[in-house]
């Protein structure tokens, strides 16, 4: 759990950038390092002096079993601790994407990795896939860096942590030594064109 520790700074675009109330789920499989993403996420929007918290679940086995964190970002400190309807799910399996969509408000935002997620449920709200895996073997040589590019776009389209606290928030979650090769897939997704992902929204 974190707190806030500055004056708070918005974000001023993005799909999500007006709410002062954002809960959202990160979803995959074992190995795809969700709970990194979480703990990431969460240090950004602390880094923008918001209220955070971040809680986690594991599937039954470590790797191959399903993995889960749940981020709640406010503007005022948060009394419930666990999500209630997730804003943004970002699914990097098939398995979360079907599974968590339920967890998702009407007029929420769901992400995907379009090169693992062939079959996206069906929602009302914006439905938007990417090719996160294939950008980070494209960018990186290395499919591990999915989670990050993901972040980076997550954070481009929806604006609920800003550019430079995610920044701030990779170099210092990532392990050491792979600080350089993370900060460039995040840079990959933060450079995604809104032509790549306008069109995908239903």
């Amino acid at each position: 759990m974190l707190g806030s520790v500055a004056a708070s700074f918005r974000p001023r675009f993005g799909l999500l950038a007006d709410r002062d109330f954002v809960e959202v789920r990160l979803g995959g499989s074992g190995g795809q390092g969700v709970v990194l993403m979480g703990i990431i996420l969460a240090t950004a929007a602390n880094h923008d002096g918001r209220c955070v918290v971040e809680t986690e679940s594991y599937g039954p086995e470590a790797r191959g079993g399903y993995s889960r964190s749940d981020v709640i970002i406010a503007e005022a400190p948060i009394d419930y601790p666990k999500l209630d309807n997730a804003d943004l799910l970002v699914a990097l399996s098939q398995d979360s994407a079907q599974g968590y969509v339920k967890s998702l408000r009407r007029n929420g935002v769901l992400i995907y990795d379009s090169e693992i997620v062939k079959n996206p449920p069906a929602f009302a709200g914006a439905t938007i896939g990417l090719p996160f895996s294939l950008w980070a073997k494209e960018e990186t040589g290395r499919i591990q860096a999915t989670n990050v590019v993901a972040l980076g776009a997550v954070a481009r389209i929806t604006g609920v942590v800003s550019i430079q606290s995610i920044r701030e928030a990779v170099s210092e979650a990532v392990p050491a030594g792979t600080t350089e090769v993370n900060l460039k897939a995040l840079d990959r997704g933060l450079s995604v064109d809104p032509a790549e992902w306008e069109t995908d929204q239903r």
